[in-house]
């Protein structure tokens, strides 16, 4: 079972991280999206440490009561903070000068790509959940026929001043409904309400929205091996913006096309993911 702890990796930035299995064995880090929390990796976690990794998994910037800076300064919340927030967490747990695999779904796997075309020395691996690479994704979005745009219509609604109160109005009606329809157990919502379920989390988690804007940055080409796994049945990414990635990746490379499944995959089919996954970092360790 994960243990709680806590890391502090600056004035202000304490981070709550669910963490599982042997101390020295190879790290995984685990970055989640929204509108989930760091309990999405439940059923990853333990398989990573029944296979004999270490496991980790921040609630991240905003998410964590304890690294929250005021959400009117947009500048805290900046693409580049949350890639050193997710670096400093590696360093902290005695990773600094290591290889490290990576995972992330949704903001987290914007994250982790970012981390990939900076810092590519330091991963042995890089699992990605749904989210297309940026250039990809930049591509589908500025596409005539607005297929992409149609899906990616909460980028610019979660802009508006009044997002927040909106997703959160009639007992977060909304959002359980997103999680529901897309095959995210009942108890599992319950779980990531009882982190983001309230005013001050969920202004801080749009605030990641609202430094970057609308459109991701462009990235360089990936060079270090990557699993991308895509749900078919995914409502935000279509499917030329998750094929499109192909062109961006440089090493080894792995697509995967999840039958039936949406865009919470590792919450939806999480024994797939945890095959496709292991076999992933197996394939190339740190």
């Amino acid at each position: 079972m994960a243990d709680l702890v806590k890391i502090e990796t600056g004035p202000g930035l304490r981070f709550d991280v669910l963490v599982d299995g042997p101390v020295e064995a190879p790290l995984v880090l685990l970055l989640h999206g929204f509108a989930e929390s760091f309990h999405m990796w439940r059923a990853q976690l333990p398989a990573l440490a029944t296979a004999g990794y270490r496991a980790v998994a921040p609630s991240q910037r905003g998410y964590s009561p304890g690294a929250r800076p005021d959400t009117a300064d947009f500048t805290q919340y900046q693409f580049d903070r949350l890639v050193a927030d997710a670096m400093t967490i590696v360093a902290a747990f005695g990773y600094a000068n290591r290889r490290f695999h990576l995972v992330g779904h949704d903001w987290g796997a914007s994250i982790a790509w970012g981390i990939a075309d900076r810092y590519p020395d330091r991963l042995a691996s890089l699992t990605v959940l749904s989210r297309p690479h940026p250039n990809a994704f930049n591509r589908a979005l500025q596409m005539a026929d607005g297929e992409q745009a149609r899906r990616s219509w909460h980028h610019k609604a979660f802009l508006e001043p009044d997002a927040g109160a909106r997703v959160l109005a009639d007992d977060a009606r909304w959002l359980r409904e997103r999680l529901k329809r897309s095959g995210v157990p009942v108890s599992a919502i319950e779980q990531h309400l009882s982190v983001i379920g309230n005013k001050d989390a969920m202004e801080a988690a749009l605030a990641w929205y609202r430094a970057r804007g609308a459109i991701r940055a462009p990235l360089r080409v990936i060079s270090v091996p990557v699993l991308y796994l895509w749900g078919d049945a995914d409502d935000t990414v279509g499917r030329l913006a998750a094929e499109g990635t192909t062109e961006f990746v440089s090493g080894p490379y792995q697509f995967v096309i999840l039958g039936d499944v949406g865009h919470f995959a590792a919450e939806q089919a999480p024994d797939r993911v945890n095959e496709l996954l292991l076999a992933h970092l197996a394939k190339h360790p740190a």
